[in-house]
């Protein structure tokens, strides 16, 4: 992430990716798909009932062929440009054959379950985009700046080193920093994974700490997009918006959208060899006339159905949804997984180790047992616990309630 583009910033940018890829892909995609289908569905039924060469019913291929390659013919033109023949290609050419051969249905098959798989893929990339952009809004748009006695809301890609921003009971930090005046806990669980709050306290020394701000103890050290669940707290700020330990975990995770899978590179390069096979064995077949008696329409026929055999559309489609739908279902769960070559790792995973105990919880304390003293029931030391812990830890004393 460049040190100009701040977190909040961040977050809008990956809205309009999701915005033009989620509009602009994933939907127009999954209702040319539906489309394509429907059509599809309607013109086998029609003609089940009308016979072949009926006109309603090859209408209807028709348009499903249109719907289900319109997205297809445009990327196998662009990797064309590029000099690349792809699956895209391939499934082209494929739909094409069964045309010639009269198998229009099966064609329009082929095109529909490509863009369905195609189409289920940007719906799975929007979700885990989605997930990102809620982890970019941890991030308040304002802050409370101390300017002498008074406090100022301002804009938090306005805040520069040295602002001192005040963070109420509740509120989320604004922006990475140290604590100079108040002592209270912070939920920092979406950055350090820590299962508690953390008790924060004012720094000793704020000139040295000023000067070394990365050697500052985590007691006093407080990131943007934690909770304040105590007290008032006034923070120094020490990183820009765009340069906060949030924003660059934003960026992490944003960038490895864009690492593929072992098994996505190896179906890569296996179809960089497999399609022009293809493509040159349905061209010798072609000649297959000349070695084998037969009329070439005999020999026409056998190519074409070589093709639409061979044209991969569980390849093309199975890895980038497979892998693509780990990484939305694991962000519904709470999960930020990097990419696909991590997904796949933990496949082959015998053992886990873990830094601390404590690093696999829910974050969420809960009161298990309630054992009272003599002559105190166990409401009134619920209350009495829930009115003492409150102020300070509002998260424990909720529990207690």
């Amino acid at each position: 992430m460049s040190d100009t583009t701040p977190p909040r910033r961040l977050a809008r940018d990956t809205t309009t990716i999701t915005a033009a890829g989620a509009l602009g892909r994933a939907a127009p995609r999954s209702f040319f798909s539906l489309a394509s289908g429907a059509f599809l569905l309607a013109g086998w039924a029609w003609g089940r009932t009308q016979g072949d060469g009926a006109t309603g019913p090859f209408i209807l291929l028709l348009l499903a062929y249109a719907a289900g390659g319109f997205f297809t013919v445009r990327e196998a033109i662009e990797n064309l440009r590029h000099r690349e023949l792809k699956i895209d290609s391939l499934m082209i050419v494929a739909a094409a054959g069964a045309a010639v051969l009269g198998q229009w249905a099966e064609g329009a098959l082929l095109l529909f379950l490509f863009s369905l798989g195609h189409a289920l893929e940007n719906y799975a990339m929007g979700r885990a985009r989605r997930a990102i952009e809620a982890l970019a809004d941890l991030r308040p748009e304002t802050a409370l700046v101390r300017r002498g006695e008074d406090l100022v809301e301002v804009s938090v890609d306005s805040l520069v080193l040295g602002d001192v921003i005040v963070v109420k009971p509740d509120e989320r930090v604004a922006a990475d920093g140290f604590v100079v005046l108040g002592e209270s806990s912070i939920d920092q669980a979406a950055i350090t994974g820590e299962s508690v709050p953390v008790d924060k306290r004012p720094v000793v020394d704020a000139s040295e700490a000023r000067q070394r701000p990365d050697a500052v103890g985590p007691e006093h050290r407080v990131f943007a997009g934690t909770i304040n669940q105590g007290k008032v707290l006034e923070i120094e700020v020490t990183r820009l918006a765009s340069q906060s330990t949030l924003a660059r975990v934003v960026e992490l995770v944003r960038s490895a959208e864009n690492q593929k899978s072992p098994t996505q590179l190896f179906t890569d390069r296996f179809q960089k060899i497999f399609v022009p096979s293809v493509l040159v064995l349905v061209g010798l077949l072609l000649f297959a006339g000349f070695v084998v008696d037969e009329p070439f329409s005999a020999t026409f026929y056998r190519a074409m159905a070589v093709l639409v055999a061979a044209s991969p559309c569980a390849l093309a489609i199975s890895t980038p949804s497979a892998v693509l739908s780990g990484v939305a279902r694991a962000a519904r769960g709470g999960v930020l997984i990097k990419g696909g070559g991590p997904l796949e790792r933990l496949g082959v995973l015998h053992a886990l180790a873990f830094d601390k105990t404590g690093t696999l919880t829910e974050g969420r304390p809960q009161v298990t047992d309630v054992i009272p003293a003599d002559g105190v029931t166990e409401q009134e030391l619920l209350g009495r616990g829930r009115c003492r812990r409150a102020p300070e830890r509002p998260s424990l004393g909720r529990r207690c309630g």
